[in-house]
């Protein structure tokens, strides 16, 4: 898959582990664990928000396409 998700690099640059942004963040861990591994079909914006508000980044720092 050509989207590429970067939630391990901004959990690590913000030095916050998976389980405080599962309890942030208000999904499960194995939703969340689906999402890093990038085997999710989809996100939906209010997530994704609440992501970048919990992880103060943008969606790009966290969504990247590569070819």
């Amino acid at each position: 898959m050509p989207i590429v998700i970067n939630i391990d690099v901004m959990l690590a640059k913000r030095k916050m582990k998976s389980k405080e942004l599962v309890e942030e963040i208000g999904i499960t861990a194995a939703n969340l664990s689906i999402l890093k591994n990038g085997k999710a079909k989809g996100i939906r914006f209010e997530t994704l928000e609440k992501i970048c508000k919990t992880l103060d980044c943008k969606p790009g720092d966290i969504l990247d396409y590569v070819d």
